[in-house]
Order: structure tokens, then C-alpha cells, then sequence
């Protein structure tokens, strides 16, 4: 069934013509849903057309989205929005920065507001203020792709490579775009990217594709760039738009399209064997068996980006926990921490220190069956940059006497790759014990032997594994360790994600915190540890360079 979707530019407060109009158009068009960019309400909203509108009294004849523009939603709509309320029958809000699959299958980023470069400690940290930061833009980079790109702003030099931009007076947009919108567009590749015009003008750009496009069996990707001027405008510009979403493969670009204007070739991960493209996460690692196999359950579809645990770009993500984002990655603290806050106390370490090391892209491997080998190259050095970076800290924060193990569970069927970094003492890390640990239970296990391995690249293993650092240095003249052990198990293996917590649990004496959900925190705590944590990392936290 086609995806007819009908799109307003800023309604400013006029609901009920606005929205008689959509109903005169829908009864002839069927639309899927409907897209108001910009500003829906007004300044000065008229109080009793918005009772009316959120009472229902205007109707609103299709599914319709929205999000915060560039002024202030009225205090009625924060508050449904806050209750966790329908804001009108058939309106949604979609979250300043969130990413949403419609219930008519349509997958829509959006980044709402304007760009406040006066914040700089990471996201913004509400969902209706007309504001937004460059960290929400690149965290939003790890949706990965979508239908539809909805954004306040323009994003930086769009209107390059354009023969119709050369026509138009875009003085207006030229000095008030943003580059952290052009890379969040270049890296969704959306099939469509709608923002506000902030004059009266609409500007529908030439469909642009990648500089790069090579050999993709899915195609080109393509984006339209639209912009729309706001209701009812004195230009009598063009403030509606309707097009159907087409989701079919498009070999060949379409007359008048351009290169992208932002100069952002697509990474493509290179061409997989035979045998490579016979290991997936549905295979079994037997390439050469063609024995017919009994039928499976199909499994369900892993989480996407809007609901990963670990993605930045997911709307109900905790974000008081996230410490520092960096290009590639970010750092957070665990939630329910296997040390407590009094754990390393007396080594000069007041805070869990437990963290998680993730990268922004949604991927469940850092290998090139997930991610393109440019970016996983380039994710692993700034995931092993902060590894390093905590092994210094916890070291000099306890005068030698605290080293650290980090883990990470690689496997196909993962939802989304990370590294765990947890601080223990020295000397159990010096004399072999954090090593003798997670051989013993291993071998308990029956899982295989662990065998010590480097790690310099982020492909040097294939397959499901459990790959540890263990780190410890005395100080000048003291011992040094930095060893890197590999565990290799077959995917069929149902492998505990739990197996290096429990080690550690039990080489800490903290067995009685191994459920993280039994030691689950309060969020004031949770925000007290990452205020700490940032604190104590300042030194070498090399984002706020």
C-alpha cells in the first residue's frame, strides 16, 4: 500500500484553517499521515482556539506529527506532553530529538529547535524547548538511516550544486544553517529532509545522492531537500506539499539531480567472499553443508536504534548518565554498578567507576559483517583512546594501587556493541589472580581456553568471542601489565552475558551485587556518580579539547 503523507510548513497558531483545509484534501487524497514542520502553535496562541484543538473540537482528519520549531510550545501542550498524554485526538508529538517509526511503517528522525551553542556539556536535557545542541545532532547520526529527516533548521550548504538556489535570494538561511545538521543529513541518507523556511519562500532542492555511490544492490540514495513557507504567508508562497514515499530500489538518479552538496561519500563495506557472506547471524559456520535444515522459528527483529538500550538517538535513553560524548563514541556509567560508591574509597576512588564504552553507531560487532571497515577502524581507536584514558585515571586517582579490566562480548546476534571498564586492585591484576579468574570459570563452563592475543585493529578476531584487558602499572620503577586475553565460543553457544560480572563479582568479594537490577540506583545517585566521574576525569577527557 502506498505511503501518501501531506506536509504543512509552520501553522503558527492558525489551527482551525490549517487544519480545515487538511480535511478537505485528505477526503479527496486518503493521506497515510500528515507533517507539520516548524511552528504549530504560536507565540501568542489564541487560548481558546487551542482549547478547542486539544479538546478536539478541530478536527484532525489523519495521523498527523510534529515536533518543537523555533518558538515555545504553549504550556497546555507541555503538559499533556509531560503526563505522557495525547496532546489532541490524532496528533502526536514526535520528542525535540527522537527517532520514530510511525504506526504507518514510516521511520522519522527529527531534531527540533534551534542550535544553542552556549550549551556545551553534551545533550540538551528535555524534550519542548526550542533548542537543541551539537551533541544531539551527532548523536542522532546512530539512527543510521531514515524515510524522513525533520529538522527547524537548514543544514549547512544544501543549496551548493543547486541551479534553482542560484535563482533565489537565500540570504536569510546562509548565515543561519547548521553543519551539524548537514552531517546528521549526510549520514542518514533520509529519503526526505523537510525544514522551515524561515522566510516566506519555499525551496524544493534537486534531489541530491552520494558522491560515492559504487555497487549497492539496494540502490542509490537519494534525498529531496524541502523546505516549505509558513500558512497563510502575505507571498502567497507554496506552504503545502504532498508527495507518496517510495521505497524502491533507485538504480539510476533522476534527470536534474545533483551530487550531494555536502561532499560526504558513503562508506561502503567492502565486497564479502562466498564463504564470508555464508557467515551471518543466521548461519551456523558450516559453509560447505547443504544439507536441507528443519525450518526454525524466525526470530524477531533486534531493536532498532529508537529502542537500543545503548543508542543515543533513543528517546527514553537516560541521558543524566551519558559523562562524554566523543566524534565516534560515548561514555556513560553503568546502570546498577558492580562496585558501590565506598568500594574503591580507600584507593582514592569515591564513585563506582564502572563504564561503559559505546560507540555511536548502532552495529552489533565492531567487525566489517557489521560496520564498514573506515568506521570501525575509527571507532575502535577512539573506544581504545578512552579505555586508556580511564586505566591513567583510575591509576593516578589511587597512587598506583587500583589497574583495570575491560571487557567486551562480540557476537553476531548482539543488539549493539560496547566495552564494560570496571578499576581493581593492583596487585590481583599484577599477580595473575584477574587472569586465573576467567580461566577457571571458562574452564567450569566448558567454554574453552582463553589464549592471550593483541588486539590492534578492531578485525583482528572472526567470530563470537569475549576479548579482556587487563591492565595494572606500579609507577615509576613499580610493574607493568597490559595483557589482552581472547575467548573464542561457537554462535550457537548460548553464551551468559553475564560471565564477566560474575568473575568480577567474585574476585571483589561483591557476589551479593552481581544482578545489577538488585543494586540498581536512585537517578540522584546516578547523577551524583557522573558528576563525580567528569570531575575526576577532567584531566584527561580529551572531548573537552
Amino acid at each position: 500500500m502506498a505511503t501518501k503523507i501531506f506536509v504543512f510548513g509552520s501553522i503558527g497558531g492558525q489551527l482551525r484553517a490549517a487544519f480545515g483545509k487538511l480535511a478537505t484534501l485528505h477526503g479527496k487524497n486518503a493521506f497515510s499521515l500528515a507533517i507539520v514542520t516548524g511552528n504549530l502553535f504560536a507565540e501568542d496562541q489564541d487560548d481558546d482556539e487551542l482549547k478547542a484543538f486539544l479538546d478536539g473540537q478541530i478536527p484532525i482528519t489523519c495521523p498527523t506529527y510534529f515536533t518543537v520549531g523555533t518558538t515555545a510550545l504553549p504550556q497546555p501542550v507541555i503538559d499533556r506532553i509531560e503526563a505522557d498524554e495525547e496532546v489532541a485526538p490524532n496528533l502526536h508529538y514526535l520528542a525535540k530529538r527522537s527517532v520514530t517509526k510511525t504506526s504507518e511503517g514510516v521511520r522519522i528522525v527529527t531534531l527540533g529547535g534551534l542550535l544553542d551553542l552556549n550549551i556545551v556539556a553534551g545533550q540538551s536535557k528535555d524534550q519542548v524547548q526550542p533548542y537543541h545542541t551539537e551533541s544531539d545532532a551527532k548523536t542522532l547520526r546512530g539512527a543510521n538511516h531514515a524515510d524522513i529527516l525533520l529538522t527547524a533548521m537548514w543544514p549547512a550548504d544544501v543549496w551548493k550544486n543547486s541551479p534553482k538556489a542560484k535563482e533565489m535570494d537565500l540570504s536569510s538561511v546562509t548565515s543561519s544553517s547548521s553543519s551539524s545538521i548537514a552531517e546528521l543529513c549526510a549520514a542518514l541518507k533520509p529519503r526526505y529532509h523537510l525544514a522551515m523556511s524561515p522566510d516566506a519562500f519555499y525551496f524544493e532542492r534537486e534531489p541530491f545522492y552520494p558522491e560515492s555511490t559504487g555497487e549497492d544492490e539496494k540502490g542509490i540514495s537519494l534525498t529531496r531537500f524541502i523546505s516549505l513557507a509558513a500558512w497563510g504567508n502575505s507571498a502567497k508562497a507554496k506552504s503545502m506539499y504532498a508527495f507518496t514515499l517510495n521505497r524502491d530500489a533507485i538504480i539510476t538518479p533522476p534527470p536534474g539531480s545533483t551530487i550531494t552538496p555536502f561532499f560526504r561519500p558513503r562508506r561502503s563495506s567492502p565486497k564479502r567472499s562466498v564463504d564470508q557472506a555464508g557467515f551471518s547471524r543466521f548461519s551456523h559456520g558450516h559453509e560447505n553443508d547443504r544439507r536441507p535444515r528443519k525450518r526454525q522459528r524466525e526470530r524477531s527483529p533486534p531493536p532498532g536504534p529508537d529502542r537500543c538500550f545503548f543508542c543515543l538517538s533513543n528517546p527514553n535513553l537516560p541521558t543524566h548518565m551519558v559523562a562524554c560524548i566523543a566524534d565516534e563514541t560515548y561514555l556513560a556509567t553503568a546502570k546498577g554498578p558492580l562496585p558501590s560508591s565506598n568500594t574503591f574509597r580507600d584507593r582514592g576512588v569515591g564513585f563506582p567507576c564502572h563504564l561503559i564504552i559505546t560507540p555511536l553507531t548502532h552495529a552489533p560487532t565492531l567487525g566489517t559483517a557489521a560496520m564498514a571497515e573506515e568506521d570501525a577502524e575509527r571507532t575502535f581507536r577512539e573506544m581504545t583512546r578512552f579505555r586508556e584514558s580511564l586505566q591513567t585515571m583510575v591509576a593516578e586517582k589511587s597512587k598506583h594501587k587500583l589497574g583495570a579490566v575491560t571487557w567486551e562480548i562480540s557476537r553476531l546476534r548482539n543488539i549493539h556493541v560496547h566495552w564494560q571498564f570496571l578499576p581493581v586492585p593492583a596487585d590481583m591484576a599484577l599477580k595473575g589472580t584477574v587472569e586465573s579468574g576467567f580461566r577457571v570459570l571458562a574452564k567450569d563452563l566448558q567454554l574453552g581456553d582463553f589464549v592471550v592475543k593483541e588486539f590492534e585493529t578492531a578485525n583482528s578476531v572472526e567470530g563470537d568471542y569475549l576479548r579482556v584487558w587487563i591492565w595494572a602499572d606500579e609507577g615509576e620503577g613499580g610493574r607493568k601489565l597490559e595483557k589482552s586475553l581472547l575467548l573464542q565460543f561457537d554462535e550457537n553457544v548460548r553464551f551468559d552475558l553475564q560471565f564477566p560480572r560474575k568473575v568480577m563479582a567474585k574476585l571483589l568479594g561483591l557476589e551479593d551485587r552481581v544482578v545489577w537490577r538488585d543494586v540498581e540506583q536512585e537517578e540522584n545517585e546516578e547523577k551524583a556518580d557522573v558528576a563525580a566521574f567528569r570531575e575526576a576525569f577532567k584531566p584527561w577527557d580529551f572531548t573537552l579539547g
